[in-house]
């Protein structure tokens, strides 16, 4: 039974108030992005630190579905998971996605690198490059290791390798 508060939400704040509820029930799940259109179609973009399952979004789906009443407002509803190649949005992304390739994109560079820490504050990305020799000619291969604040982040894209 919804709390009689909830008549007078806006369809926007109902959405909200029944996604946090049905995160709070699934606590390795989180909310990546909502969008709700002028046209009332709703979606919603998932993750989960084990990965997103279709239950996941059946689940979510049918917990907003089944209490807002389609008298009320007519809507439409669209639950995903993110998808393979979408940028990284939140700090608990990078987080869970330590130890995979990352193409990160700077102010003036890009970087591909393996994501080897990531904090509340920044990540830390290593990589080998080629480099001239510092005595001789020819080229070498050094290791490199870079932290990178998020405020410096423009996007971050895991990438997916196949062996």
């Amino acid at each position: 039974m919804l709390p009689s508060f909830y008549k007078t939400m806006t369809f926007k704040e109902k959405v909200g108030q029944l996604l946090e509820d049905i995160l709070k029930e699934k606590a390795s799940l989180f909310l990546v992005d909502v969008t709700i259109s002028d046209s009332y179609k709703v979606t919603i973009a998932l993750d989960d630190d084990n990965g997103v399952n279709l239950q996941d979004c059946i689940d979510v789906s049918r917990a907003i579905e089944n209490n807002l009443d389609r008298e009320e407002q007519d809507f439409s509803l669209e639950v995903a998971s993110v998808g393979v190649g979408s940028p990284l949005k939140l700090i608990r992304q990078y987080k869970k996605n330590v130890g995979r390739m990352l193409i990160v994109k700077l102010a003036t560079t890009k970087i591909e690198a393996e994501l080897i820490e990531a904090n509340d504050e920044s990540i830390t990305l290593a990589w080998e490059a080629r480099e001239p020799k510092k005595i001789g000619k020819g080229k070498e291969t050094v290791q490199k290791k870079q932290v990178i604040p998020y405020s410096e982040i423009k996007e971050a894209i895991v990438t997916v390798t196949f062996n």
